[in-house]
């Protein structure tokens, strides 16, 4: 617990980082009032170059080393036990993270479709939330191998995080728990 008696919340950026993440409001504006909030931009953790502001050259760089940073900054600037949410890459990276040290009380990943590469899952309350239509999503079996629950939303995408009323339920479901 934090000097205000509220537990604190990290949120780490899609791979767009702050730039494109006015999304970002619908969480925080329900989240503190009931959190301590601390939001990372991912690219600045990643130390990724966002002179070339594409999604490939922005991909290439986390998965070309970006990634390793983050977690490795992540660790320097967390010591709290928290709850962790992470959008698309922001996911992944909490998930390496807790799995390399990171102190958490819950991780949220929301389209982490990088985790379908992983094999050992974090210990604490895991959850994961994709939409159904996301060509890059876990498939079941890799969901009943760790041992977690599917999470779909119906006939939505990748990047269904960015949509108030999905945002709005993840904040409740948050909330509640």
């Amino acid at each position: 617990m934090n000097k205000n008696n509220r537990q604190r919340l990290i949120i780490l950026s899609d791979l767009w980082g702050k730039e494109k993440s006015d999304w970002i409001a619908y969480y925080t504006s329900l989240l503190e009032d009931c959190f301590e909030v601390k939001y990372y931009d991912s690219c600045v953790l990643g130390n990724v170059d966002k002179s070339e502001y594409l999604e490939e050259k922005l991909h290439n760089q986390f998965v070309d080393g970006g990634i390793a940073k983050a977690v490795k900054n992540m660790l320097k600037e967390e010591k709290e036990n928290s709850i962790v949410l992470g959008f698309s890459i922001g996911g992944y990276i909490a998930w390496k993270a807790c799995n390399s040290g990171l102190k958490m009380q819950r991780l949220i990943a929301i389209s982490s479709t990088r985790l379908r590469f992983e094999t050992q899952k974090p210990l604490g309350a895991i959850a994961l939330i994709y939409g159904e239509d996301d060509a890059n999503k876990p498939d079941n079996n890799w969901f009943e191998k760790l041992g977690l629950k599917t999470n779909f939303y119906k006939n939505e995408g990748h990047e269904l995080y960015k949509k108030k009323e999905i945002a709005e339920e993840i904040c409740n479901m948050i909330i509640k728990q």
